[in-house]
């Protein structure tokens, strides 16, 4: 046994020692074929072989693990040591940082609002059943709910689907006139090329005498909005429904990516979806305890508007942290 406590002294890496170990301890190692032999010791003979085997086993497992315990530690000193950084050197190469795409686009997206007079509001992002749904048209069994793929915690708190439930909670705090917006995250249970769950919206609000809202000034706002974010496109608005606005209407731009020609990113049809607005509910303002007044109201995503302006193919890359996409950006 002698000479595997001088090849466990000499062994220079965990790989080799890992090799000693299994020749030792293995089914077909050392120890396994001595205490084969003792079936044919007999007596004392055999209890004394037994004990002896006893003793060296344990034994080498204790030089093993000491030396595996060396090794890894010389390892991990000469890796840092390769991959250390003298911080005190001065370099010319040092690179200059860059805001994160979806970030970038956020604050495009505000500071257009901003300069038209929008507030910006903010709340939190665990919310309740009626601030999230039920205040929003969207009763318990709606089926629209379904569409929201919502994490729900106990006692009917969620984490929330959409930066509307800012607005429910802005107008039960103050009076009309309101005009704001709600950026900020959300979640939702789905993770796609195009969805992650977690994301980004910006909503938009503004409540006032009926006389003061309609949806040609709507259109305005967000056509300038989308030229501001997109330069020279064509944007049409569309019939739709959401539970929360009547009429409802979902916002095309002419794509970026073809200039309206048809690709395979619009499906050969020249338009992209990018928003969605509408005059708000009668239902809503009943919620918040309204009366006599009229609004209008939009929401986009955030990560979808950072993928058709820088291109990018793959929502789920925004989010990856990798270095070579993000320096792209600076």
């Amino acid at each position: 046994m002698k000479e595997w406590y001088d090849k466990i002294n000499k062994v220079k890496s965990v790989e080799a020692l890992e090799e000693i170990r299994i020749s030792v301890f293995g089914k077909k190692g050392v120890l396994a074929a001595e205490f084969a032999k003792m079936k044919d010791a007999k007596g004392q003979e055999k209890s004394k072989i037994a004990k002896d085997l006893n003793m060296h086993k344990n034994s080498l497992m204790s030089e093993l693990s000491a030396k595996k315990v060396t090794l890894q530690t010389a390892e991990l000193k000469k890796a840092m040591q390769a991959e250390a950084i003298d911080v005190s050197m001065f370099s010319m190469q040092s690179e200059v940082g860059a805001l994160h795409p979806v970030m970038e686009t956020m604050d495009r997206i505000v500071e257009y609002f901003c300069a038209m007079n929008f507030a910006v509001k903010t709340g939190d992002m665990i919310e309740d059943d009626f601030n999230n749904f039920e205040a929003l048209n969207l009763p318990k069994y709606h089926p629209a709910r379904d569409m929201q793929d919502t994490f729900y915690f106990k006692d009917e708190m969620l984490l929330r689907t959409h930066t509307s439930p800012v607005q429910i909670r802005t107008m039960m705090a103050q009076k009309p006139p309101i005009r704001m917006i709600a950026p900020g995250a959300v979640f939702r249970r789905d993770y796609d090329l195009t969805h992650t769950p977690m994301f980004h919206q910006v909503e938009g609000l503004l409540v006032d005498d009926e006389s003061k809202v309609s949806f040609a000034n709507l259109k305005y706002i967000l056509e300038d909005f989308l030229k501001y974010m997109f330069g020279d496109i064509k944007v049409r608005f569309r019939p739709s429904f959401f539970p929360f606005t009547e009429p409802s209407a979902e916002v095309d731009i002419s794509c970026v990516f073809c200039k309206g020609e048809g690709c395979r990113v619009c499906s050969q049809t020249g338009w992209l979806e990018v928003l969605g607005c509408g005059i708000v509910d009668p239902n809503v303002f009943k919620a918040v305890k309204y009366k006599n007044v009229s609004g209008y109201a939009f929401g986009l995503g955030v990560e979808r508007f950072a993928m058709l302006i820088h291109q990018i193919g793959d929502l789920r890359s925004l989010f990856e942290g990798d270095i070579k996409l993000l320096e792209q950006f600076q």
